[in-house]
């Protein structure tokens, strides 16, 4: 029964991926954009009922924010891509995995926060100018990091390989008069504890830092708006809820690139599963580093 579900949830990325590359999301895009320019316009509404002081007004401001970072992150984004390749790429456990989506969610919102208040706040800048560098200077800095991400699951995976293959022909070298076993006192390539070990607190960070060095203009433009009227506070709460909105989509991405790993693994065991790991890495890390050279060369 198990491996039916995770198989069914590699049937499922399959089919999404297909979508995705025959062009049939587009009318999802569309009617996401329609969605999204009618949760921009019930935003405003919310600011000016928080602007004039009426009942309630905290609050369907902050659910209109926390909707409105939902249809952000369902439409394109780095963020998604980010967290659901590396999910596929390592073996890590979901929980942990969910955590870092959550987390650069709500990180993506502080830098927001910060990048606002210092720069409107403090150095006075105009709206145009704050976005400009967001776009400008944060966002290559972004692409850049997640490129670096592919490449270091490129080099993590290619060594794996070289590791399982060197094991094999050390292996080879030693069928005749040799008696393998669990203590014949040499590696037969690397354990499935030594490919599926989760990495630390580089990679989370590496994660976390390259979706959140890109904040959401969204939030920037509500930060800049509530500042301006004196709602300052409520704004920052907003973004912060805007930033729950999106970390709710992210979080399913994980999960679902749990699921899709697990389907795409779940007839394999032992040896097998030991060495297909790498494999996976090396792919998906490529992957991700084109994907984010070709987004560093647009926003240069």
């Amino acid at each position: 029964m198990r491996r039916a579900v995770m198989g069914l949830g590699l049937v499922v990325a399959l089919g999404l991926g297909a979508l995705w590359l025959t062009g049939g999301f587009d009318v999802l895009q569309g009617w996401m954009e329609r969605m999204t320019r009618a949760a921009q316009d019930r935003l405003a509404a919310a600011v000016r009922a928080l602007r004039s002081g009426e009942p309630g007004a905290l609050a369907g401001f902050l659910a209109v924010s926390f909707v409105y970072g939902v249809l952000h992150a369902v439409g394109p984004g780095h963020g998604k891509f980010l967290v659901g390749g590396y999910g596929v790429a390592r073996r890590v456990p979901v929980v942990p995995l969910a955590g870092i989506a959550l987390v650069a969610s709500l990180a993506q919102a502080a830098v927001a926060v910060v990048l606002v208040y210092a720069a409107v706040a403090v150095l006075g800048w105009t709206r145009e100018a704050v976005v400009g560098t967001a776009e400008e200077v944060m966002a290559p800095v972004s692409h850049a990091l997640i490129a670096g991400l592919g490449a270091w699951l490129v080099w993590r995976g290619w060594r794996g390989v070289r590791r399982e293959r060197h094991g094999h022909d050390h292996d080879h070298g030693h069928e005749h008069g040799h008696v393998h076993g669990p203590d014949c006192g040499h590696a037969h390539g690397p354990t499935l504890d030594e490919v599926s070990r989760l990495t630390g607190w580089r990679d989370a960070v590496a994660l976390v830092a390259g979706v959140a060095m890109r904040p959401c203009s969204g939030a920037l433009f509500l930060l800049i708006l509530t500042w301006q009227i004196g709602v300052g506070a409520a704004g920052i709460a907003g973004a912060f809820a805007m930033g729950l909105g999106t970390a709710a989509v992210t979080v399913t991405v994980a999960l679902m690139a749990v699921w899709a790993r697990e389907g795409a693994l779940a007839n394999l065991s032992g040896g097998r599963l030991a060495r297909a790991l790498p494999l996976v890495e090396l792919s998906v890390g490529a992957l991700i580093l084109l994907v984010a050279l070709g987004l560093l060369r647009q926003s240069l």
